[in-house]
């Protein structure tokens, strides 16, 4: 499964290169931009999965209003961005992923995270580890968290959605290193051991977070809500509340009030 959701990505992203730079590019209802890449991956994965898990449902941030009121978050599932970091693949910085993710029990049991401009991949299975590889031919790497150490902390950050809650983190913790990357890396570089701490305290869709959330606790870390509550998929609204992940889970309580 994990090989043929990794061929899938890998198949995605380079749909999605062929329109970098030159993507026709559109406003959904909420004024976030559409492209034709987001499509062409959408169409792609979606069909993909169709074929290999034919009784799972397949939702997608493109996948049609109707579609999206159809979902009754109970059972298996898709969870599918097909694009992630749409603004960031309109300024070509590279830092944009497409993200599967399985959902069992309201949890991300199987993650898989490809960013096809700088050809890296990470993926996961519950209980079985997380993985990238960098580049085509690289090796399959196991990937872990880092223990925190709270008077070195590297605290990510999203570089255009940074909210209240980040400037509050980093007034708690002033000596600490920021990172700002686009789309699910963020996760990932905290499942890598390259950072210690991500918080997100405004919003997000169900689709931006699960298959990195797989892979980062795969990797040792944790995500939860900003009160510590378990951080579950299932929503009828399909809307996140804020969040804060750890790489290391026993640094928690030095962050949650």
């Amino acid at each position: 499964m994990l090989d043929d959701l990794l061929t899938v990505a890998r198949e995605a992203g380079s749909r999605i290169l062929e329109h970098y730079g030159v993507a026709q590019v559109s406003l959904k209802a909420d004024q976030s931009p559409l492209t034709t890449a987001d499509l062409a991956a959408h169409r792609h994965i979606v069909a993909s999965l169709r074929d290999l898990t034919p009784g799972i449902p397949v939702i997608s941030e493109e996948s049609s209003p109707g579609e999206l009121l159809a979902h009754s978050g109970t059972g298996d599932h898709w969870m599918v961005d097909p694009l992630d970091g749409t603004k960031e693949f309109l300024k070509q910085t590279g830092e944009f992923t497409v993200n599967i993710a399985l959902i069992r029990d309201k949890r991300p049991v199987i993650g898989v995270v490809h960013a096809p401009a700088i050809d890296r991949s990470y993926w996961a299975k519950a209980g079985e580890g997380a993985f990238r590889r960098l580049g085509t031919n690289g090796e399959v790497e196991r990937i872990r968290t880092r223990a925190a150490n709270l008077s070195e902390l590297t605290i990510v950050a999203s570089r255009d959605h940074a909210g209240p809650g980040v400037d509050a983190l980093l007034r708690r913790f002033p000596h600490a290193a920021t990172c700002s990357m686009g789309s699910s890396l963020k996760f990932c570089l905290v499942a890598e051991g390259c950072a210690d701490v991500y918080l997100r305290d405004l919003p997000t869709s169900e689709w931006d977070t699960a298959a990195a959330q797989c892979v980062l606790e795969a990797a040792g870390g944790t995500v939860v809500n900003l009160d510590g509550s378990p951080f579950l998929y299932g929503k009828a609204s399909l809307r996140n509340p804020g969040f804060i992940s750890f790489g290391d889970p026993s640094s928690s309580k030095a962050f949650i009030a």
